[in-house]
């Protein structure tokens, strides 16, 4: 079946995948913090749930599985391109989930459906099988999970309710089975047809048509309808039915997916197609608060547009950002436009369209996006307003005096502390380093002082400093480009990246500072103090843990476990570049560095093995591709460079090149850089630097 959606109405598409989105991201923000409540308890407590409920001061909101696995349920597609298959989502559950930490609920093998599935994949049962009744019973294999991570699939068939369903099917299959499935094909197609079918009644009609008539997902969905057509004013009488006929209690397994999909229904339906009363009815009938809520959201958004969530109530205090738990820690901060890029990009090629050219980092392109931008003031001055007005970031400051300084900025790093609660275990590595190149387009009024400076920085959490490019002057109405190539530095830990805006001198200035694009490019050159990190979620600032036991000891990173342990900084669009290291085998037989990491499951690396140095690849296990008779000794101190230039690698041990290998055979072309050992293994690792291949001699 033909997109239609999209071959009709492209700019449309865009613009309702990014409410659909927010409306995601809205719904699991309201009901999470009464996550597990029951309806009796929400209204005892808090009545009438009508915003957000408050954070904890100085916090952003947590990671949560039902905005962190979607994005890495993309990558099935992402990656490896269409037709969606069980083995590619399986891949990338294996690829981009830490072993067993991050993004899901690890409640045990027999316990958590996802827990257990992950588990039988790392086993190396098959997908399908890993989430088969046959295998796991009906009690794990029909709980939420079928349903709460499928609006994606929505989100990418826009009006192809059939194909969204499919999808949707085909990715649970990995983690659950049953009525389970059924949840996930009818989410998914109520996401769809919402691009074409606004009215709830008639959504969740329709959405019948993708799951079996005979089904229990079918049965309280016709229930909830039956209830709302005779008693359609009556939200609470009708989760009464839904207590009593469809409660926990009925059904097997922690979180059944049979009550929350009554929730959802009854949601939808008595939502009047209002978006604000929709997420408020799913999350004050309680259970899985942030899923239903967040399912409910996706739908309406869809189905309502931006223009139909209020900017006030949801989208301004959300702010456009939402936090992941991944391994790839500079994916881990994400925005809700950089999310919506992503999705359509894959809607437009799953229909077979070309999809719309790259975009900056930041764009403000979708009306009222934010990207995550905050703005503050050094001196005297005050920040009245920041917002979207007419695609541009607009950051309105009032009585800005002499010397005084504007910044407006995105957080490129979080420190664990900061997030409201942590207990899915997001860590992070930079989203930007030393030596890269950073660029944007600022504009102030025509009316503006003259004396209005303008430049880039970056903030140091390291050392508490900012580091800036000289300031440029403006010229009032006009926009005007700004860059600052980032100076080689040591031992620092950028958090965040901006826009500053200076008065130099004269009056007290009242004003817009307009923000067009902001980006940056390049490898980084740039050397860890290991010194300097903090101890953070199983291993230091700046690096994500895929396993093992990684920690600081004596101003030194050390990895040991028992499997294939593994630790990884930097960000994955890096391509040529020089990694060294200086290591020191303490215990075991193979101590390794890592470049061109995409993953798990892909990377390269290179090591002391007994008498030899090996280079590997990793192709779901480490493979030796080249290896050199080399005699090393515990406790001492070995310097490896290795050099990725397009599909060569370099080995150097003390600036000496020992080993060359060309890959062709699908090289890896870009990726992070980390550290790994094998069981039994500990390795201190004292000195990090990486540097862009283009500073340095290519030739070996």
């Amino acid at each position: 079946m033909s997109n239609i959606y999209i071959e009709q109405h492209p700019q449309d598409y865009q613009n309702r995948v990014y409410a659909g989105w927010l409306g995601k991201l809205i719904g699991v923000r309201l009901g999470a913090p009464v996550e597990g409540w029951t309806y009796e308890h929400i209204q005892g407590v808090l009545g009438e749930i009508r915003t957000y409920l408050p954070l904890p001061p100085h916090t952003v909101f947590k990671p949560d599985d039902d905005t962190a696995f979607p994005m890495i349920l993309i990558r099935a597609l992402a990656d490896e391109g269409p037709p969606l298959t069980p083995t590619k989502v399986a891949q990338a559950w294996l690829n981009y989930l830490g072993d067993e930490r991050g993004t899901l609920w690890w409640g045990g093998y027999g316990v958590s459906t996802e827990h257990t599935a992950y588990i039988n994949l790392k086993s190396g049962i098959p997908p399908v099988l890993s989430g088969s009744t046959q295998l796991n019973g009906r009690a794990l294999a029909e709980q939420i999970g079928g349903q709460i991570f499928s609006d994606i699939w929505g989100l990418i068939a826009p009006a192809d309710p059939m194909r969204a369903a499919h999808m949707a099917e085909i990715a649970a299959r990995v983690s659950h089975d049953g009525e389970a499935l059924y949840g996930a094909r009818y989410i998914a197609a109520l996401v769809s047809l919402a691009f074409v079918e606004s009215h709830p009644e008639t959504l969740v009609a329709k959405g019948l048509a993708y799951i079996p008539e005979h089904s229990e997902y079918a049965r309280v969905v016709r229930a909830v309808q039956m209830f709302y057509q005779q008693y359609p004013d009556n939200w609470r009488a009708a989760f009464h039915l839904l207590a009593q006929n469809f409660g926990y209690e009925r059904y097997p397994g922690k979180v059944p997916i049979i009550p929350n999909a009554g929730v959802v229904v009854l949601a939808l339906l008595y939502s009047e197609g209002n978006f604000s009363k929709g997420v408020q009815v799913a999350t004050m009938c309680g259970w899985d608060t942030d899923c239903n809520a967040g399912n409910v959201g996706t739908i309406m958004g869809v189905a309502v547009g931006l223009e139909g969530i209020d900017e006030e109530t949801w989208r301004y205090p959300l702010n456009d950002e939402f936090i992941a738990a991944s391994l790839v820690g500079a994916c881990n901060i994400w925005d809700v436009p950089a999310a919506v890029d992503l999705f359509i990009h894959q809607g437009y090629s799953l229909a077979g369209k070309k999809p719309p050219p790259p975009r900056p980092r930041y764009h403000f392109t979708y009306p009222g996006s934010t990207h995550g931008f905050r703005a503050k003031v050094a001196g005297n001055g005050a920040i009245v307003d920041v917002r979207n007005r007419n695609n541009a970031l607009s950051v309105v400051v009032r009585k800005l005096k002499k010397q005084g300084e504007v910044k407006a900025f995105v957080r490129t790093y979080y420190r664990a502390g900061e997030l409201a609660s942590n207990y899915y275990g997001a860590s992070f590595s930079p989203k930007i380093y030393p030596g890269q190149r950073i660029w944007a387009r600022v504009r102030v009024p025509k009316e503006a002082s003259p004396l209005l400076r303008a430049g880039l920085y970056v903030w140091d959490d390291n050392a508490g400093q900012a580091h800036y490019s000289p300031a440029t002057p403006l010229s009032p109405g006009d926009w005007i480009d700004l860059e600052y190539p980032l100076p080689e530095m040591h031992g620092v830990c950028l958090s965040e990246v901006g826009v500053y805006l200076r008065n130099v001198g004269g009056e007290p200035w009242t004003g817009t500072l307009d923000i067009d694009v902001l980006d940056w490019n390049g490898v980084p050159h740039f050397a860890y103090d290991f010194a300097r990190e903090q101890s953070e979620y199983g291993a230091i600032s700046q690096w994500t843990v895929l396993r093992g036991y990684w920690r600081l000891e004596d101003g030194a990173y050390h990895g040991s476990g028992v499997g294939i342990n593994e630790t990884y900084s930097g960000a994955p669009e890096w391509e040529n570049y020089a990694f060294t290291v200086r290591l020191v085998p303490l215990l075991g037989e193979y101590h390794n560095v890592n470049v061109r990491v995409q993953g798990a499951l892909r990377s390269y690396a290179a090591g002391l093995a007994p008498g030899r140095l090996v280079l590997y690849k990793n192709q779901g296990k480490y493979m030796p591709v080249a290896s050199i008779a080399f005699t090393w000794e515990y406790g001492r101190a070995y310097e490896f460079t290795i050099t990725v230039w397009r599909n060569r690698l370099t080995l150097s041990v003390g600036g000496r090149p020992l080993l060359t290998w060309e890959d062709h055979d699908n090289p890896y072309l870009r990726g992070q850089i980390g550290f790994s050992n094998f069981a039994g293994c500990h390795t201190r690792y004292e000195k990090a630097t990486i540097k862009g291949v283009d500073d340095i001699a290519t030739e070996t």
